[in-house]
This record gives C-alpha cells, sequence and structure tokens, in this order.
C-alpha cells in the first residue's frame, strides 16, 4: 500500500492571535514542543508500519510558502507544495491534491491531515490510520471521528451507524453540526457520536469519482486549473485564473455528508474512532487544556512570573509577565501586542482581529518579526519620518534589486559580510562598516558568506511603507 500524506494548510487561526497572524498562521508556530504544528504532522507519519510512505504533499496559500518550504528543509523532508492561487475551502484544495497525485498514473492511498492540529499518541494514531489504510484499498472513502470525552459545543459530531464489515468502522449515519450544550450531553449519553476531525483517507480515484458525482463544478474548475500547472523550483501552481471560478465547500459537505445519505450510489463512507489524545487547537483555552500544567493548572511559558494563580495560561515572546490573584486568565505577550482573556470567551478572540482587519491595522496580520525567503526583519522602533530594522539574511540569501520612491536606507553591518548593489556599482561592507542607499537608487543586497549576515537598516523620508518596493529582478519569484 502506498500512502502519501496530504497536509492541508490554508487556515488563518485567527482565535490564537497575538501569536497566529493572517500571514503567519498558527500551523506555522512551535505551541506544542520545539517542532510547528505543520512539522509535528509531517512526523507524525514517520515510522507508519506496514504501509510505504511517499513523500509529503502540502496544500497552501502563496503567502507562506516560504516559510512552509524552510520548515520541511529542516525536517530534511522532499515534499511537493502544491500553491493555491485562492482559498476554495478543503474540497478543492484536496481535488488538486488528487489530480496531482495521479499525474504520473499512480493512484496512492491519500491521507489528509489539516496542518493545525494536536495528537498526542501518535502510536495510537498510526494504529488507526493502518485500519483506515486497509479499508481505503477496498474503495472506501473513511474519515476518524473523535472518541469524546466531553459535551463539546465547539465541534461537528458523526453519528455513527452499523458496523462496517468485521473491522472496527462503523458506516456514517449523518453528520451534525455544532450542537448547543444540552445536544452535545445527549450525544455523549447515547455513545453513538463522535466529534468531527477533519482527517481521511481515501484513494486518490476513489476520491476524484466521489467529487465528480457529488460536485462536478469543483471538479471541473481544479482540472481546468491543473491543466496550467507548473513547477517554478520547490512548488507547484495551477492556473490563477481557472482556480478562482471554482466554488468554494468543505470535504464535509462537499462530498462527505452526501455519501452518508446516498447509499450505493456513491463509494462508500467509513468512519473509525480515534482515541490518541487529539485537539484541533482551535482556541486559547484548547491550548490550555492540552499543554503540561502545574499543581494550580497553570500553564506558563517564557519571562513569567505567577502568584497565586489557578488554571491560567501565561505565554511572555519577551517581556516579563507577572500574574496575582488570577483565575481562568489567558494572557499572551509579544513584540506587538498584548491579549488578556477569560478562558471562557476565548472564541471571542476572532472579533478582536476583524476588528484589527476593519481599522486596517497590521497587528492582525503580521508580526513585528517578518520571514521572508531570504531570511527575516524585525521592525525596533519607528517614528514620523523613520523606522529602524533588524536584518537577518541567511547564508546564500538575495534580496530582490529594488528601488523606493520615497525612503533613503542606511545600513550597518553589525555580524558578517555584505554584498551591495547600489546603482552600477558593487562592493562588500563588512561588521562595524556601513553604507548609504539613496531615494530612487537601484539597490540590492546579499550575504556570499558562510554565516547569517545581522544589520542594521534605519529608513528615513515620508512615506515608510512595505508597499514602496519597486522590484527588478527576484530569484524567490515575487
Amino acid at each position: 500500500m502506498l500512502v502519501k500524506p496530504v497536509i492541508l494548510s490554508g487556515g488563518s487561526g485567527t482565535r490564537l492571535w497575538p501569536l497566529s497572524r493572517e500571514k503567519y498562521p498558527k500551523q506555522l508556530l512551535p505551541l506544542i514542543g520545539d517542532d510547528s504544528l505543520l512539522q509535528a504532522t509531517v512526523r507524525r507519519v514517520e515510522g507508519l508500519a506496514g504501509v510505504e510512505l511517499a513523500p509529503p504533499m502540502v496544500v497552501c496559500n502563496e503567502e507562506y510558502r516560504f516559510v512552509i518550504a524552510e520548515q520541511l528543509r529542516q525536517l530534511d523532508k522532499q515534499g511537493t507544495i502544491l500553491l493555491e492561487p485562492a482559498g476554495r475551502n478543503t474540497a478543492p484544495a484536496l481535488t488538486l491534491a488528487a489530480l496531482a497525485s495521479r499525474h504520473d498514473g499512480g493512484d496512492p492511498i491519500l491521507l489528509v491531515m489539516p496542518s493545525d492540529h494536536v495528537i498526542v499518541d501518535t502510536a495510537a494514531f498510526q494504529a488507526v490510520v493502518r485500519q483506515g489504510a486497509e479499508l481505503a484499498t477496498q474503495g472506501a472513502v473513511v474519515t476518524f471521528g473523535i472518541t469524546p470525552d466531553a459535551p463539546e459545543t465547539g465541534y461537528g459530531y458523526i453519528q455513527t451507524g452499523a458496523r462496517f464489515g468485521d473491522a472496527a468502522a462503523h458506516h456514517i449515519a449523518r453528520f451534525v453540526e455544532k450542537p448547543d450544550r444540552a445536544t452535545a450531553q445527549s450525544y455523549l449519553d447515547a455513545g453513538t457520536y463522535l466529534w468531527n476531525s477533519g482527517l481521511f483517507m481515501m484513494r486518490a480515484s476513489v476520491w476524484l469519482t466521489a467529487i465528480a458525482a457529488c460536485r462536478a463544478d469543483i471538479l471541473a474548475a481544479c482540472q481546468a486549473a491543473w491543466a496550467e500547472s507548473s513547477v517554478d523550483g520547490e512548488f507547484v501552481r495551477v492556473g490563477k485564473a481557472a482556480f478562482a471560478q471554482c466554488p468554494s465547500d468543505s470535504i464535509d459537505y462537499a462530498v462527505m455528508e452526501r455519501i452518508a445519505a446516498a447509499g450505493e450510489a456513491l463509494p462508500s463512507g467509513a468512519v473509525l474512532p480515534l482515541a490518541a489524545g487529539w485537539s484541533d487547537v482551535g482556541a486559547w483555552d484548547a491550548l490550555w487544556q492540552v499543554l503540561p500544567k502545574d499543581g494550580d493548572g497553570n500553564v506558563s511559558r517564557g519571562d513569567v512570573l505567577l502568584q497565586d494563580c489557578r488554571d491560567t495560561l501565561a505565554i511572555s515572546e519577551g517581556r516579563l509577565v507577572a500574574c496575582v490573584g488570577v483565575d481562568d486568565l489567558v494572557v499572551v505577550e509579544t513584540p506587538d501586542a498584548i491579549l488578556v482573556v477569560h478562558k471562557s470567551k476565548t472564541q471571542e478572540v476572532k472579533q478582536i482581529v476583524d476588528k484589527l482587519k476593519r481599522e486596517r491595522r497590521t497587528e492582525g496580520q503580521l508580526h513585528r518579526k517578518v520571514f521572508r525567503p531570504w531570511g527575516w526583519y524585525d521592525s525596533v522602533d519607528n517614528g514620523e519620518r523613520f523606522q529602524v530594522k533588524r536584518i537577518v539574511v541567511k547564508p546564500g540569501g538575495t534580496l530582490s534589486l529594488q528601488m523606493h520612491h520615497h525612503r533613503a536606507e542606511h545600513w550597518i553591518v553589525v555580524r558578517g559580510t555584505a554584498r551591495v548593489t547600489r546603482g552600477d556599482t558593487n562592493y562588500l561592507v563588512s561588521e562595524n562598516e556601513s553604507t548609504f542607499i539613496p531615494l530612487g537608487t537601484r539597490h540590492r543586497l546579499e550575504n556570499p558568506g558562510c554565516v547569517p549576515l545581522e544589520m542594521i537598516e534605519v529608513q528615513s523620508g515620508s512615506y515608510l511603507g512595505e508597499d514602496d518596493i519597486v522590484r527588478f529582478e527576484d530569484v524567490y519569484g515575487r
């Protein structure tokens, strides 16, 4: 059995603001341990016994493609990064992945995993995945339902039907939306309902058959987009205009609910119970639940002091955070924003992010530290006509050949050596040396060395926005 992990990485994780931002969402963050949630998802299938494991495929937004590529490199994983020109939910994303998987004539079993979930018990997860692979070889579309341990109102549910042959799986009786608490308690008491995990397995050809029968319009748009696909270095791009015409729908709505109701007309649907310490980490209270706690139920990370606190989550990314005499709070400090919220109100954090968007504030989209394919920069200070950035360029990294209409730049090298293009000249700038880039001058910065290049950049001018960039050449295709 050839199993291909398909990792869907399109979410924005707005309820985990301010750690998660639109252009650097939660799946890219190391919320549990040292790996990001994306990296942990890739590692989760390592050593899966009884199958041949194909390289992973990540379906993601173009916005953070370079960060995902770097995180895969850190794991020494060679995989496919399939870029969606626009967000169209999970059904089109999986359809593109299935078309890509069938491109060379193969027909692997696709193990479809959201990139932003936590699963604590990897061994239990892999054992159930092996059962799912057996069912998928028989032509079934398999989903995994989480064995509930509480009347959760934040998850959808799957009602199980009769046994699916001799396996531990069940036929799917129906999908139900997020219930109120009384209904959720009745589901828990009945013992025949599972939480909807968003995890799936099926052969690529079986998914294409199912989506053709259920949503032929989605399949047609994806086929048109795939027909215009091209390889751009380590990325696979599909036709932008064709994909823009694709309807937006989830795997559940587009196919799974119809399979449950269709009987013999569609591929068989099966649900396998999964008890492996799963969480979708959908909000701060969910993160608190899965992290190790002290004797008073507190979780702390970073420079945090707690006095007479209970059941509190406190995270510091830099400054000292001190909490005294508080219960059931979430306190999150980042360089440009601080969140304080009661654990019972964590779902409402999204409303803060919506307000930031309406007010066109950058804190909803970007961190102060912004990652680029060549490295990163951190805006450490700014005023009416100036901005100071710390810039780190990784070895071999090259910024675009560019020009600014409204600002000049002073560069001071504090570590490493910079190769600078300014107008028609090229020269090196070493540690404790500086150079000046006048307004309107073509320029480029490169790191020719084998250690990170660290610089301080002082910008001055009438407008300092990141959109004041005219690019003439760029090795990263931006």
